[in-house]
């Protein structure tokens, strides 16, 4: 497995020998745009893999620095014409740091808490989310924002408006209409507990469409946060646990609706490779995944009638357009809406600063990313701000409601399939 295979490793060198350092990667890198220096970019970020890996680095002080800088958006594997396994090459460097420099016990027990006990508990997260959500409403987040630190601060800004109730998970959501099929709906951690409108309208879209949605009770966070810090062998647990949920029923597929999830267990085959009682089950469970706007574009049994007359920016997920290259979906069915005015970004393969949890970790350098988002959203003229990950929504959400946000004219930010479940909506106005 790549990601626990050190970076002098042959595997390793041999995806670092497939850059030819070009530079073509630099203009697509947002990182380069905001430092402007080359070790800031991937292939900078390469060539300090190649040096540590021949020992003429230490993992410490720049090397580490400019491999957290990065924000894993992986907008270079599409620009880079060698095909260079970018997102590989960070895992890879990211669970080596992260052997060579174990975190401190402070540091230690947030990982523990929150990667072990919290995200991979959906109860846990949404008695979280309902507390939150007491805090937001009884006016204590206004007077806390004068007290709280800086990072803290920033958490705090970024919460959503968080819902009410929950989706019901604990009995198969019937087709409407003719039964065309039965997917399995991997509802995610975050997602559900933060944006749990999202969830339930991705269900309600799919059942229009003519699809039963069954919700394996086992499931569990995809694994995409450990391995954004280097756990690499919790993801693979979390693997594990996702592919005994899903594979005990012969669905006609696996469902996500976050792009930087669907992304993560696309790779479970190469994250339990070496792992003789799960790769080939792995391979079994990869077939099945689909993002939702993969498969509603391939599906769209019953296109929505009610008009929505919105003028819309869809914000790509990184994860979506450079990982899983699912570029052209979420555009068609935002254009199958009646009255849906679909405007493109100047640079809509540009990240928003989010980047899992790039946007706590990096702050400043987030803030510079979501500013460029921010300016060529406003340029677009866009009323609506049409996502399709977790980590975008939120970061856009916290981005058009500042009161200095050059996109004021944006009312909302809503998934796709909001959008889509709106829009079926209106059909009975």
């Amino acid at each position: 497995m790549l990601a626990a295979a050190p970076l002098n490793s042959p595997q390793v060198r041999g995806l670092m020998s497939q850059c030819i350092h070009c530079g073509l990667c630099l203009p697509a890198c947002p990182t380069y745009a905001v430092f402007h220096t080359e070790m800031d970019s991937p292939r900078g970020r390469i060539a300090l893999m190649q040096a540590a890996a021949d020992g003429r680095l230490d993992l410490a002080g720049g090397f580490q620095e400019h491999i957290d800088r990065c924000l894993g958006c992986r907008a270079c594997e599409t620009a880079c014409p060698s095909g260079v396994q970018y997102g590989l090459l960070l895992e890879a460097a990211r669970a080596t740091l992260n052997r060579a420099q174990p975190p401190g016990r402070l540091e230690r027990a947030v990982r523990r808490l929150s990667l072990r006990h919290l995200l991979p508990h959906m109860g846990r997260l949404r008695l979280l989310a309902r507390l939150l959500r007491l805090y937001q409403s009884s006016g204590l987040q206004r007077a806390a924002r004068r007290l709280l630190p800086e990072r803290l601060r920033m958490m705090d800004e970024l919460l959503p408006p968080l819902p009410a109730d929950y989706p019901d998970y604990r009995r198969p959501a019937p087709a409407v209409g003719r039964k065309r099929g039965e997917v399995a709906f991997l509802y995610g951690c975050v997602q559900d507990a933060f944006l749990a409108g999202v969830n339930a309208a991705s269900v309600r879209v799919l059942q229009r469409n003519g699809y039963e949605v069954h919700f394996p009770a086992a499931q569990s966070c995809c694994g995409a946060a450990p391995l954004h810090i280097g756990e690499d062998e919790l993801a693979r647990e979390l693997a594990r646990r996702n592919i005994n949920a899903c594979l005990g029923r012969d669905y006609d597929a696996i469902i996500s609706n976050a792009g930087g999830c669907g992304a993560t267990l696309k790779a479970y085959d190469h994250l339990l490779a070496d792992d003789p009682l799960y790769a080939g089950r792995a391979k079994s469970f990869v077939a099945k995944v689909k993002d939702i706007n993969e498969f509603l574009a391939a599906n769209f049994h019953r296109p929505p009638t009610g008009r929505l007359d919105l003028r819309v920016a869809y914000v790509d997920s990184c994860h979506l357009r450079h990982g899983q290259k699912i570029v052209r979906q979420p555009r068609q069915l935002l254009q199958a809406i009646p009255g849906l005015r679909l405007v493109e970004l100047r640079q809509p393969e540009m990240c928003c600063g989010s980047a899992g949890v790039y946007n706590l970790l990096q702050p400043d350098t987030a803030e510079q990313v979501l500013a460029a988002k921010l300016a060529d959203v406003a340029g677009a003229g866009a009323n609506v701000v049409a996502v399709s990950n977790t980590g975008c929504h939120m970061q856009m959400l916290y981005g058009v409601r500042r009161a200095d946000s050059p996109a004021t004219a944006v009312q909302e930010v809503l998934h796709v399939v909001e959008l889509l479940d709106r829009s079926y909506a209106a059909e009975a106005a």
